[in-house]
């Protein structure tokens, strides 16, 4: 039975994946702060054998040293998830996000561990003009989210050409599905939209809604770590869907599925800081390198998203 430990492990993406890991019969070591992350995204993987939950952080380096013996994968979810908090809060996104994400290379480094997949961001990019977004361009980073995940994936480059421990970043574009959080203040739109319409109240568009975005969902995100463990690549790799759908498009698809009549337009506000225009990947790379192939388009993604958060509302 291999080993794999997912930082960040009772978020969103992180649980997701712990989840498959566990059915792949992994042994699966779950390490979360609980600071943006839920237990409750935990409650039947924790019933399993072969999954165990350490509450902690990365700013441990001893207890990432613990926890990381005898893992053959490192999956590096824990972060600061957030534009908006890193433009409040700059130092702890990068206390969290830079050196969290060092200390989990050195304790990786120490233990031995066969490769670590660190979840990075398409918010590297900035707002380039330059539509779709390849590896090969130069970041252009427009907050210090952004600049403490270029950060982290210059460690991780670093770290495989001085050390030789395999090392894959994945960027992000915007991922969506079950187990989002649509009650944070700094939710992703998708859950914000859903839960929105379902509650008979329309959604709210920070801009005047023409900005794009790659919407990924979660379980294809899922596919693309386990592919990156498992496969010999190393290095950077965009993880989208390799299309792109704009806010008032998605805002419109949403009330439509959801069949909402109650539901007026959407409301209008002023952008947010560090929001950027347009997004959209390419996806060549992944494809080529790592066999990652998106099954859900955006209209099935949805689907699950908000059966998923339809059954939430009425076990409230």
């Amino acid at each position: 039975m291999k080993k794999a430990v997912v930082t960040g492990g009772a978020g969103f993406i992180g649980s997701n994946l712990a989840e498959e890991l566990s059915n792949m019969g992994y042994e699966v070591v779950i390490l979360d702060n609980l600071s943006t992350g839920n237990i409750n995204n935990l409650s039947n993987l924790l019933k399993k054998r072969h999954v165990k939950f350490v509450k902690g952080s990365v700013t441990d380096f001893e207890m990432l040293k613990s926890i990381f013996k005898d893992a053959d994968y490192v999956f590096h979810h824990a972060a600061i998830p957030s534009v908006s908090a890193s433009i409040e809060e700059p130092a702890q996104t990068n206390e969290v996000n830079v050196l969290g994400t060092l200390n989990v290379l050195l304790a990786a480094k120490e233990c031995s561990v066969e490769k670590v997949i660190y979840a990075s961001s398409s918010a590297v990019y900035g707002d380039s003009p330059n539509i779709p977004k390849k590896e090969s361009m130069n970041p252009h980073p427009k907050s210090p989210y952004a600049v403490s995940k270029l950060a982290a994936e210059y460690y991780c480059n670093v770290f495989y050409e001085v050390y030789e421990l395999k090392t894959v970043s994945l960027r992000y574009f915007n991922v969506y599905g079950p187990r989002q959080d649509p009650f944070s203040e700094y939710s992703a739109v998708i859950p914000r939209f859903i839960m929105r319409v379902l509650r008979g109240k329309p959604p709210i568009i920070y801009g005047d809604g023409t900005q794009t975005r790659d919407f990924v969902f979660v379980k294809d995100v899922v596919n693309a770590n386990i592919s990156a463990a498992e496969s010999n690549a190393t290095g950077i790799f965009n993880i989208g869907s390799g299309r792109s759908i704009s806010v008032n498009e998605l805002a419109y698809k949403i009330m439509d599925m959801i069949g909402n009549d109650t539901v007026a337009e959407p409301i209008y506000e002023k952008p947010r800081k560090g929001d950027i225009k347009h997004s959209s990947a390419d996806i060549t790379k992944a494809k080529r390198e790592l066999g990652y192939r998106p099954e859900y388009d955006i209209e099935a993604g949805l689907n699950e998203t908000i059966k998923y958060f339809s059954r939430l509302l009425r076990l409230k």
